[in-house]
């Protein structure tokens, strides 16, 4: 696994119409782009900060996962994404270093971008995704 940098930080947040402001007018950042992901039912806004991103991470389904997310632990940071040449190849070099996966193949997320995680229990109680275009 090759990590490049810090793809994105991921924070759900109850609603992005009230959050995006926050960003915009207290923090001065510029959104620029909303997307929905229906997949993974949730609606997502970005920010760029240098070459990190802050991702706001809004549920459109209570049941999906950032709706439970939300409802067990309140609004805040969801994950940390790393940016990797090839996202399957990655998951099977962690698995095979002993870390537990929760996605053994890459899912279609936001930006075009494939994703897949690694479960919390093996990285010290962060959701840790990796992200890249292969």
């Amino acid at each position: 696994m090759k990590i490049s940098h810090i793809e994105h930080i991921g924070i759900a947040v109850e609603s992005l119409e009230t959050a995006i402001p926050f960003y915009e007018k207290a923090l001065g950042l510029k959104c620029y782009a909303v997307e929905e992901v229906a997949e993974q039912k949730v609606k997502t806004a970005f920010f760029k900060v240098g070459e990190t991103k802050i991702e706001l991470l809004e549920s459109t389904d209570p049941e999906g996962p950032i709706g439970k997310f939300i409802e067990k632990k309140g609004p805040g940071m969801h994950h940390l994404a790393f940016a990797v040449d090839q996202v399957d190849a990655s998951l099977e070099d962690a698995e095979a270093n002993g870390v537990r996966l929760i996605d053994k193949k890459h899912r279609n997320g936001a930006e075009g971008l494939k994703i897949g995680f690694l479960h919390p229990k093996s990285t010290f109680g962060v959701l840790t995704e990796l992200c890249g275009h292969e």
